[in-house]
């Protein structure tokens, strides 16, 4: 199989190929159309469609937040310590990308007429079935960004195309279920062509995740020349990185302003602008759309931390001003935000790889799942988060509920409610921005600091592709024996 990493010669940066980037990109797809489909789709089809009760699909929720969040740290230091030829991520791409649309499949296949237990058993286990090949499939693709390359500015290339992708993969997952769910008002009600649709996605996002199995390649020399630390010691190194805590409290602000905007703009559509919600996910979604390729001329004028912190504060200041704009004014306040957001988007992860380029300083082991699984553990309860001030916020601005109007949606909304809503939408969120931004200002990696790193990872990385050139002919004269 060609090497689609462009091969340099030892102790220089390594420069990631068009190809590779293409490659990557389409597995990271595949994922979002599932995940997006995923989410979309859940709660209304076990709910809605099967008639599943409230409290069982709670129970169902409960178990599967804690599985959810635990089961990436997990996962990241098993494959952290993967010895094998094929190397510590390729595997489980390749070899968990059946099992995933399996498992997504049968998702939509609890028997329809049977009693609530048995729907509940059936949602639960499937969901963490489900969740258990996501994880390791999201982790393992996260883990390649930091791994093919020493660049920030290579990680960016990479990261811009991986964001583009995974943003098409989820308009796709957002609108592939619209075409073959049940319709409102519709005689037909069988599942039957929604599970069917279920299954080709399924088959098809295994399909692009194998493919790019084959020409993504591996450096060979972290799974063969490194000596993965123990479990306690790796937890610990983890833990105690000053950057890590710094990057994952403001990741966390930005996780917990994500989930918590994407809720909020149906309500805003709803009850502010009284409107179609199109609008709003257009002036979201196309500025956001066209400002990832822009970041790569940003990354070459300033460092990554500078212009995520900059992303950040645009970010926040457009939301905050949205909840005093017009309402006619919102969906500018809402570009402005895509256009910011598409910073946020790209950089994030690259200041996570700077954070384990220096933990390989410092304890000679490249160990992308450790922190990536720890970073997923810390960021996770941020969308419980998110939904738990949403529904806090709301009650506490009086809003009147569609369930509490007999079933019909409430258009005159007290002003208390209304400003509820563009406090979650707007003043909540922008404020958890600006707080990142600030926090991103006791960053170490920065400056002389953070190129004295980077000169340190090139003459590691050397030292251990001449270790690998050793063992390798070591191997191949005991083979001719």
């Amino acid at each position: 199989m060609e090497n689609t990493i462009a091969e340099t010669k030892s102790g220089d940066i390594r420069t990631i190929s068009t190809k590779t980037r293409i490659y990557y990109g389409l597995a990271g797809m595949g994922m979002a159309v599932v995940s997006g489909i995923y989410g979309v789709l859940l709660t209304i089809y076990y709910q809605d469609y099967l008639g599943l009760g409230a409290n069982w699909i709670a129970i169902a929720m409960g178990v599967y937040a804690i599985w959810n969040a635990l089961n990436d740290p997990i996962f990241g230091q098993i494959t952290d310590r993967t010895r094998s030829k094929l190397g510590r991520r390729i595997p489980y791409l390749r070899f968990t990308a059946p099992f995933f649309a399996l498992t997504f499949s049968l998702v939509w296949f609890a028997p329809e007429h049977a009693p609530d237990a048995t729907q509940f058993i059936w949602m639960l286990v499937t969901m963490l079935l489900y969740d258990t090949c996501y994880t390791i499939l999201g982790l393992v693709h996260g883990t390649l960004m930091p791994e093919l390359s020493e660049s920030d500015q290579e990680r960016g290339k990479l990261s811009i195309v991986a964001t583009l992708f995974g943003l098409l993969g989820t308009i796709i997952g957002f609108l592939v279920p619209d075409f073959f769910r049940p319709k409102a008002g519709s005689a037909d009600v069988s599942v039957l062509s929604l599970q069917m649709s279920m299954i080709a996605v399924g088959i098809i996002a295994a399909f692009l995740i194998i493919l790019a199995s084959y020409n993504i390649k591996e450096r060979r020399e972290f799974s063969q020349v490194d000596k993965p630390l123990a479990w306690w010691p790796a937890i610990k190194c983890t833990l105690t990185s000053r950057s890590f805590i710094v990057f994952v409290v403001a990741n966390f602000m930005c996780t917990f302003m994500f989930s918590i905007c994407i809720g909020a703009i149906y309500y805003i559509a709803d009850y502010v602008i009284q409107a179609g919600v199109i609008p709003l996910l257009a002036a979201l979604f196309i500025p956001l759309t066209i400002g990832v390729p822009l970041v790569q001329f940003v990354l070459k004028k300033v460092e990554p931390v500078v212009a995520f912190q900059v992303y950040l504060f645009v970010c926040g200041l457009s939301l905050i001003v949205l909840t005093f704009l017009p309402a006619a004014l919102i969906p500018l306040s809402i570009a402005i935000f895509g256009f910011g957001y598409s910073g946020v988007q790209v950089i994030n992860y690259l200041l996570l790889g700077q954070v384990i380029d220096e933990d390989e300083v410092r304890t000679g082991v490249r160990r992308e799942g450790s922190f990536y699984g720890a970073n997923a553990l810390i960021t996770k309860p941020a969308q419980s988060l998110a939904v738990t001030i949403t529904a806090s916020a709301l009650a506490a601005g009086q809003f009147v509920t569609r369930n509490s109007n007999q079933g019909m949606i409430f258009l005159d909304q007290p002003e208390t409610a209304l400003f509820a809503i563009r406090a979650v939408m707007g003043l909540i969120p922008g404020i958890s921005l600006l707080i990142a931004a600030l926090i991103l200002f006791v960053y170490p990696l920065r400056g002389n600091r953070l190129k004295a790193i980077k000169a340190e990872i090139l003459q590691m990385h050397q030292e251990k592709q001449e270790k690998l050139a050793v063992l390798d002919t070591q191997t191949l004269e005991g083979e001719t024996r």
